[in-house]
């Protein structure tokens, strides 16, 4: 798998605390932000927005607002994935 470097900008105190945490644990920082970005995108995919427009390229600002409300009427058992399939239109 190819490897890319990413710039972003964070406090400077959160740096500190994160190298201070990298040396107790020998670890580097980007080793914790690889970690942490990656537990973070898991937890996202499984929220229910996530799950139900992900496959949804292209909507309009009304298609969005329509899902999101129907999202916000679904309860826990709605949202349980019981099947998927995928079609090409």
């Amino acid at each position: 798998m190819a490897t890319k470097v990413m710039n972003f900008k964070m406090e400077e105190t959160d740096i500190l605390d994160m190298k201070q945490v990298a040396a107790v644990f020998n670890m580097t920082v980007t080793d914790i932000l690889k970690k942490g970005a990656k537990e973070y995108v898991e937890k996202l995919k499984r929220d229910p927005f996530y799950r139900l427009t992900v496959n949804v390229q292209e909507a309009s600002a009304e298609e969005s607002e329509e899902i999101l409300s129907e999202i916000d009427n679904l309860s826990d058992d709605d949202l349980t994935i019981a099947s998927t399939k995928r079609f090409t239109v």
